[in-house]
């Protein structure tokens, strides 16, 4: 049976080298001596504001403390003492591990502190473990010393799952190293049948034999109150190694990191306690459940049969929800169906500078789409800050203009498009909101009714993006094809080798799009040229594919960009890709995403190299903020939204409705 090695990189946070011998020795003994690497690191803050070149003479001070350390080292271990500037001990922890690739990091605890984290709540390490914990790229040990540094006798608590694993394997690793005695415990209701506990104790012997390889001693317990039940264990142990259990949050609130039995148990034992989590997030899972193995092992069959019929499902997709926007043409006919729904539908123009097409657009969409057919019940236009006349021509023709640097205004404000996207959700309320680009020269009202009448005729879809030909100007001269170099160049390839679902959508990053409000409200948005495909990677995630819908909106002239601008505009893009294929598969991919785009520049007797920052920074979903909640359904209802969606939360397992809860929970708290 092949088990899980012992770590081979382990990184040991040092803020005291004076008290950093036990670490060291705990360290040693997790770490496989054949391949380890064991790396002690000191962190010297540099407070923002300041250079972190500042930071020079400090770190010199903690390169000759850590020396120290090096005296500590086992027989037939090396320490490698680093140490680095940043402006906070966490993000130096973690930006150290991903550097080193580390397997595991250590982190001594000297007991309960009340020091506040950033956020003014109380920690339940400190600040700092607090933090890498949640953001760590690797396995956590966080070991409180207690008043003997004897190993003699080791107790694990085992209740399953990984990490109940990694601490029967830590807690083995300990034991064999100093030649102490492991006992594994595992504790079943009092008053169980004889034959359920012979089933736990059944259980307790395989995972044993799974995860251990030295002698372990299988005790099983009957007791009322586990944690009571580890305590009087724990009188006897030197060391308790526990592993994280799922960490809820409670009735009043409080956060728990490994979860509340391990944390008591750490708190409350006056021996050594250590704590082990892995970089993986589990449930509830029991190691008597051991077939949910099996379980998964079917799983990752049913999601290779699911990549082998991706194309198929493309294929059905591209063929059952592309729809054209003659199909719904017959206004009079599309406000009963809005009607007879009981939706209402914002339209939302963002500009800037765009005073040459505004006029015509706004006043075309009052006339055509409120006056003579009410398919929108109301209109905003979201300027970025124009220079131009485009918010007097707006208003003028009988739009609502809002500027989106003062909306949410406490949030700050970022430049971009997806700002002010993400902003007009909280300026419009209608149930369906449809953004369209005003820089088009041949603006039609089928730029609107398009893309919400999929959404509007069919309840399945909550997504809808509009397609056309995209002519370009080329020397004063309009030729037809030519557009979107970008979508054809970047995100199409990038669509199809990492997001083969959505390889279906003609043009993903075009700018008129609808949606239904209670999607939109709970994904996040870019705030500037990813925008578009972080859009359709996220409802993707949280709809699926049948959940989308395009429309055929014929043809688009606009005004098309330089070379440089889409070179700029393509580097946001791919950045934005790279973040959400991290996030989807819990994976560091690269060591850092740069974010400064160089710009060389020739010709004319000139050489010169320009620097440019690029960056897309991301709003979270609108749910959560609490003015957003509080202006779309009033303190009357926060108790019942709060109800229904934690219930759902639980029972469906459902993302939207957990975030709901959440967002719900802070606008009462306020």
């Amino acid at each position: 049976m092949t088990r899980a090695p012992l770590p081979s990189r382990v990184l040991i946070p040092v803020a005291n080298p004076l008290t950093a011998r036990e670490l060291v020795r705990i360290g040693a003994a997790l770490m496989d001596r054949r391949t380890g690497i064991l790396t002690v690191l000191g962190i010297v803050e540099v407070p923002e504001g300041t250079p972190l070149s500042e930071g020079a003479t400090h770190a010199r001070q903690a390169r000759r403390l850590l020396q120290r350390v090096l005296d500590y080292a086992p027989e037939g271990v090396t320490i490698h003492p680093i140490v680095r500037i940043g402006r906070r001990a966490a993000e130096g922890v973690v930006e150290a591990a991903r550097e080193l690739d580390a397997d595991l990091i250590v982190f001594g605890w000297g007991g309960k502190t009340d020091d506040p984290r950033p956020d003014g709540q109380t920690p339940v390490f400190s600040p700092t473990i607090d933090e890498v914990v949640r953001e760590s790229p690797c396995d956590i040990a966080v070991i409180k010393q207690g008043e003997s540094n004897a190993a003699g006798r080791i107790l694990v608590p085992i209740r399953g799952g990984p990490h109940a694993e990694l601490a029967l394997r830590f807690a083995d690793a300990l034991g064999r190293h100093g030649d102490g005695s492991v006992m594994a415990l595992h504790v079943v209701p009092t008053g169980v049948t004889a034959g359920i506990r012979t089933q736990a104790e059944k259980a307790l012997t395989h995972f044993i034999r799974q995860h251990a390889t030295g002698n372990v001693e299988s005790v099983v317990r009957e007791a009322a109150n586990v944690r009571n039940a580890i305590l009087r264990e724990a009188q006897d142990a030197d060391v308790v190694v526990m592993g994280a259990s799922a960490a809820p949050v409670t009735a009043d609130g409080k956060a728990f990191l490994f979860g509340a039995l391990p944390e008591t148990v750490a708190a409350k034992s006056k021996n050594t306690v250590i704590v082990v989590k892995t970089r993986e997030p589990i449930g509830e899972a029991t190691f008597d459940q051991l077939e949910q193995r099996a379980e998964s092992l079917a799983a990752v069959e049913r999601a290779a049969n699911e990549a082998r019929a991706i194309p198929l499902r493309v294929e059905r997709w591209f063929g059952e929800s592309n729809f054209h926007h003659r199909e719904f043409a017959d206004l009079d006919r599309l406000v009963r169906l809005k009607q007879q729904a009981g939706l209402t539908v914002s339209l939302v123009l963002p500009a800037l500078n765009e005073a040459e097409t505004i006029g015509t657009i706004v006043s075309r969409v009052r006339r055509e789409l409120i006056e003579n057919h009410p398919l929108i019940d109301e209109m905003l236009v979201i300027d970025s800050d124009s220079t131009d006349n485009t918010r007097e021509i707006a208003a003028g023709e009988g739009a609502r203009v809002a500027i989106h640097s003062q909306v949410l205004a406490r949030y700050g404000t970022y430049q971009g498009k997806g700002e002010a996207l993400w902003k007009s959700l909280f300026e419009t309320s209608g149930d369906i909101v449809v953004w369209a680009d005003t820089d088009v020269r041949n603006w039609h009202p089928r730029m609107v009714y398009g893309t919400i009448g999929p959404l509007i005729a069919e309840e399945r879809i909550q997504y809808v993006k509009g397609y056309y030909r995209r002519p370009i100007v080329e020397g004063g001269v309009l030729k037809e094809g030519g557009g979107g170099r970008v979508t054809e160049l970047v995100a199409r390839p990038l669509i199809n080798l990492f997001y083969p679902e959505l390889s279906g959508m003609i043009q993903p990053l075009s700018g008129e799009y609808a949606g239904r409000r209670s999607l939109l409200e709970t994904i996040p948005f870019f705030t500037s040229y990813a925008v578009e495909i972080g859009h359709l990677i996220d409802v993707a995630d949280r709809v699926g594919l049948d959940g989308l819908g395009q429309v055929d909106l014929e043809r688009r002239i606009h005004r098309n960009q330089e070379l440089p601008g889409l070179s700029r505009m393509s580097f946001v893009i791919l950045q934005a890709v790279m973040k959400r294929l991290e996030e989807r598969h819990k994976t560091r991919l690269f060591a850092e995403l740069g974010s400064t785009m160089k710009l060389p520049r020739s010709g004319g007797g000139e050489l010169g190299l320009e620097v440019i920052e690029l960056a897309d920074h991301e709003r979270p979903p609108m749910i959560r903020i609490p003015e957003y909640l509080e202006k779309r359904r009033g303190a009357a209802v926060f108790e019942t939204a709060m109800s229904i969606a934690g219930e759902a939360a639980v029972e469906r397992e459902d993302a939207a409705a957990a975030e709901l809860a959440e967002a719900l929970e802070v606008v009462e708290n306020e």
